[in-house]
């Protein structure tokens, strides 16, 4: 069956040439243009679609607006910004509202990589309530200390940005906003940030202030609480499975982008169970609770009772937050490596044996490390023989970091 995206501009020649242009995906996706944003609503309310993608500036409803109304009333549906203008007001105003923003002028490749991205990503979701969930989050809640305290700095008349940047260093949620952020046309940049440092340099302070006071990008954490899941034991663990993930990838002498991406996909790899916790915390306490009560897995028990599991999740919402395609396969595939597409170690494999091994450094249950690692594919990409060193290797790193802690 066909993908349906909806293209919106109120120039009637741009949309003829976004349609010279992607004539060559029409067996592929059906597509269907609108002049103005009150037609392509009308549209909408008449006929189902998988993605829409919005011209910025528009007379009488702008992108912003547009996106807005289409995430209340359709919020499955992937919300992509166009806009040739740097200004930074209408910007601010999309943030929360589009997924992903392009810039014009675009080129032909760059549109449709991105929205056949998007597409792809639908398939990780097997539930059109969950896909509806994660497309409408805006914001993740952040660990409560730390939201107190980066907010308290950032309205401070000398805010500074080191003092800043070491509090959202500490919290999984702030982190990956900022990157998405950082990484995303929004701000114009052309080149990957996959370093929490750089990319508060490249947003820089004040842009940093006015996304988080005006525009609300982190939020703060939801009263719900659910059995057996903290915020701050989330963040402990994906930090400890992030140093492990760099480690094992210095190990094998990967490039430096690839040892940054297993980093940062070690941060973020168990993201979906903080979607999960938060948006459904009655259903997710119970799943967390049969997880300890019968020892199986929170992903088998997640598995069987939702149709997916955290990661499948968590990477849908990466993927739709525009990170780097290894981060997305490491993080939507951290328990399931051989559903991935690397054939030798990767940042997935990173992610995979360092999840694994962080939770069998501490005491966890009756869980083992071959129990937790998929050693067919650690034998598949001829990787096998390596665990033990990397075992040594991350308990050292481990060791280290508790001693400089």
């Amino acid at each position: 069956m066909k993908k349906r995206i909806l293209f919106v501009d109120d120039e009637r020649n741009v949309l003829e040439g976004l349609r010279r242009m992607l004539r060559n995906m029409r067996q592929e996706w059906e597509m269907v243009f609108a002049e103005s944003g009150q037609q392509a609503l009308d549209i909408l309310r008449d006929e189902p679609f998988d993605v829409v993608v919005s011209d910025m500036r528009m007379p009488n409803m702008d992108g912003c607006q547009l996106l807005s109304k289409v995430k209340e009333h359709h919020p499955e549906l992937v919300r992509i910004i166009l806009s040739g203008y740097a200004d930074t007001e209408m910007i601010l105003k999309s943030v929360r509202v589009a997924h992903q923003y392009l810039a014009k002028p675009y080129d032909c490749e760059t549109l449709k990589s991105t929205v056949a991205r998007a597409l792809a990503l639908r398939e990780l979701l097997a539930d059109e309530m969950l896909i509806r969930l994660v497309s409408s989050i805006e914001t993740l809640p952040s660990v409560p200390s730390l939201y107190q305290e980066v907010m308290q700095e950032l309205s401070t008349p000398n805010a500074s940005m080191e003092k800043v940047g070491k509090i959202i260093a500490k919290d999984v949620s702030m982190t990956a906003k900022i990157l998405q952020l950082a990484n995303s046309a929004f701000f114009g940049r052309s080149q990957r940030v996959n370093n929490l440092e750089r990319a508060l340099v490249l947003l820089g302070l004040d842009i940093i202030v006015a996304l988080v006071l005006s525009v609300e990008i982190f939020s703060a954490p939801k009263p719900a609480s659910v059995s057996h899941f903290s915020i701050p034991t989330l963040w402990d663990h994906s930090m400890k499975t992030a140093v492990c993930a760099r480690t094992l990838a210095k190990e094998e002498k990967q490039p430096r982008q690839s040892i940054d991406d297993a980093f940062l996909a070690g941060l973020l790899h168990d993201i979906g169970k903080l979607i999960l916790a938060t948006n459904l915390s009655e259903i997710y306490g119970k799943l967390m609770t049969l997880s300890v009560k019968t020892e199986r897995s929170i992903q088998e028990v997640e598995r069987v009772a939702l149709g997916i599991t955290h990661a499948e999740v968590g990477g849908y919402l990466m993927g739709l937050w525009g990170f780097p395609d290894h981060v997305v396969e490491a993080v939507a595939c951290h328990h399931s490596p051989h559903r991935g597409l690397a054939e030798s170690f990767s940042p997935m494999t990173a992610v995979h044996v360092g999840n694994a091994l962080v939770y069998t450094d501490h005491a966890d249950g009756p869980k083992q490390v071959a129990d937790r690692l998929a050693l067919d594919y650690l034998a598949d990409v001829g990787l096998d023989h390596r665990l033990a060193a990397w075992e040594a290797a991350c308990k050292k790193e481990l060791r280290q970091g508790e001693g400089d802690g």
